[in-house]
Protein backbone atom coordinates (compact mmCIF):
# COMPACT_ATOMS: atom_id res chain seq x y z
CA UNK A 1 0.00 0.00 0.00
CA UNK A 2 2.82 2.78 1.01
CA UNK A 3 5.07 1.92 -1.77
CA UNK A 4 2.22 2.46 -4.33
CA UNK A 5 1.56 6.54 -2.74
CA UNK A 6 5.14 7.07 -4.04
CA UNK A 7 5.50 5.54 -7.01
CA UNK A 8 2.98 5.98 -9.18
CA UNK A 9 4.63 3.68 -12.10
CA UNK A 10 3.18 0.68 -9.73
CA UNK A 11 -0.55 1.40 -10.02
CA UNK A 12 -0.03 2.69 -13.47
CA UNK A 13 0.93 -1.64 -14.29
CA UNK A 14 -2.65 -2.33 -12.82
CA UNK A 15 -5.32 -3.31 -15.02
CA UNK A 16 -5.07 -1.51 -18.62
CA UNK A 17 -5.49 2.31 -19.22
CA UNK A 18 -8.36 4.02 -18.49
CA UNK A 19 -10.09 6.26 -20.25
CA UNK A 20 -8.33 9.99 -18.81
CA UNK A 21 -11.73 11.54 -17.93
CA UNK A 22 -12.17 8.91 -15.01
CA UNK A 23 -8.30 9.43 -14.06
CA UNK A 24 -8.45 13.09 -13.81
CA UNK A 25 -11.95 13.07 -12.34
CA UNK A 26 -10.90 10.59 -9.30
CA UNK A 27 -7.48 13.34 -9.46
CA UNK A 28 -9.53 15.83 -8.62
CA UNK A 29 -11.81 13.96 -5.97
CA UNK A 30 -8.21 13.31 -3.96
CA UNK A 31 -7.74 17.49 -4.25
CA UNK A 32 -10.95 18.12 -2.85
CA UNK A 33 -9.77 15.85 0.19
CA UNK A 34 -6.50 17.54 0.05
CA UNK A 35 -8.47 20.92 0.53
CA UNK A 36 -10.42 19.88 3.26
CA UNK A 37 -7.53 18.56 5.14
CA UNK A 38 -5.77 21.57 4.51
CA UNK A 39 -8.65 23.85 6.04
CA UNK A 40 -9.10 21.66 9.08
CA UNK A 41 -5.57 22.19 9.73
CA UNK A 42 -5.34 25.90 9.12
CA UNK A 43 -8.50 25.85 11.16
CA UNK A 44 -6.08 24.55 14.07
CA UNK A 45 -3.67 26.60 13.57
CA UNK A 46 -6.01 29.78 13.82
CA UNK A 47 -7.69 28.09 17.14
CA UNK A 48 -4.28 27.43 18.72
CA UNK A 49 -3.22 30.84 17.84
CA UNK A 50 -6.01 33.51 17.87
CA UNK A 51 -8.76 31.88 19.80
CA UNK A 52 -8.90 33.19 23.46
CA UNK A 53 -8.59 31.54 26.39
CA UNK A 54 -11.53 29.80 27.01
CA UNK A 55 -13.08 29.94 30.90
CA UNK A 56 -12.87 26.12 30.68
CA UNK A 57 -9.70 24.53 31.15
CA UNK A 58 -7.79 23.07 27.75
CA UNK A 59 -10.51 23.14 25.71
CA UNK A 60 -8.78 25.47 23.09
CA UNK A 61 -5.66 23.12 23.13
CA UNK A 62 -7.83 19.83 22.31
CA UNK A 63 -9.73 21.50 19.58
CA UNK A 64 -6.75 22.90 18.17
CA UNK A 65 -5.33 19.43 18.22
CA UNK A 66 -8.22 17.54 17.50
CA UNK A 67 -8.59 19.45 14.37
CA UNK A 68 -4.58 19.22 13.63
CA UNK A 69 -4.76 15.67 13.92
CA UNK A 70 -8.27 15.34 11.77
CA UNK A 71 -6.60 17.52 8.83
CA UNK A 72 -3.58 15.15 8.66
CA UNK A 73 -5.90 11.97 9.03
CA UNK A 74 -8.02 13.61 5.95
CA UNK A 75 -5.29 13.97 3.73
CA UNK A 76 -3.80 10.63 4.75
CA UNK A 77 -6.56 9.18 3.52
CA UNK A 78 -7.49 10.60 0.68
CA UNK A 79 -4.10 9.40 -0.75
CA UNK A 80 -5.34 6.13 0.10
CA UNK A 81 -8.35 6.31 -1.27
CA UNK A 82 -7.01 8.11 -4.59
CA UNK A 83 -4.83 4.82 -5.36
CA UNK A 84 -7.51 2.22 -4.73
CA UNK A 85 -9.76 4.02 -6.82
CA UNK A 86 -7.42 4.34 -9.26
CA UNK A 87 -6.50 0.60 -9.61
CA UNK A 88 -10.25 -0.02 -9.28
CA UNK A 89 -10.78 2.22 -12.02
CA UNK A 90 -8.04 0.32 -14.63
CA UNK A 91 -9.22 -3.06 -13.23
CA UNK A 92 -12.85 -2.29 -14.26
CA UNK A 93 -14.51 -2.92 -11.03
CA UNK A 94 -16.96 -0.98 -8.63
CA UNK A 95 -15.25 1.88 -6.98
CA UNK A 96 -14.17 0.99 -2.72
CA UNK A 97 -16.72 2.10 -0.68
CA UNK A 98 -15.97 3.82 2.11
CA UNK A 99 -17.18 5.27 5.95
CA UNK A 100 -14.85 7.79 5.79
CA UNK A 101 -17.23 10.24 4.43
CA UNK A 102 -19.89 9.71 6.91
CA UNK A 103 -17.38 9.29 9.59
CA UNK A 104 -15.83 12.53 8.75
CA UNK A 105 -19.39 14.65 8.63
CA UNK A 106 -20.48 12.76 11.77
CA UNK A 107 -17.34 13.72 13.55
CA UNK A 108 -17.46 17.81 12.37
CA UNK A 109 -21.33 17.80 13.04
CA UNK A 110 -20.26 16.24 16.57
CA UNK A 111 -17.84 19.14 17.01
CA UNK A 112 -19.92 21.67 15.65
CA UNK A 113 -22.54 21.06 18.47
CA UNK A 114 -20.07 20.98 20.89
CA UNK A 115 -18.70 24.28 20.16
CA UNK A 116 -22.13 25.53 20.11
CA UNK A 117 -22.65 24.34 24.10
CA UNK A 118 -19.32 25.63 24.96
CA UNK A 119 -20.00 29.34 23.56
CA UNK A 120 -23.86 29.15 25.52
CA UNK A 121 -21.41 27.86 28.65
CA UNK A 122 -19.02 30.40 28.15
CA UNK A 123 -21.97 33.53 27.70
CA UNK A 124 -24.08 32.46 30.43
CA UNK A 125 -21.08 32.25 32.95
CA UNK A 126 -19.58 35.44 31.16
Amino acid sequence: MWREWFNPEAVRRVGSTPDYRFSLANERTFLAWLRTGLALVAGGLVVAQFLPELRIPLVREALAIVLLVLGGTVTIRGLNHWVRCEKAIRQGHDLPESRFPAMLAVGVAAGAALLVMIVVIEGLTG
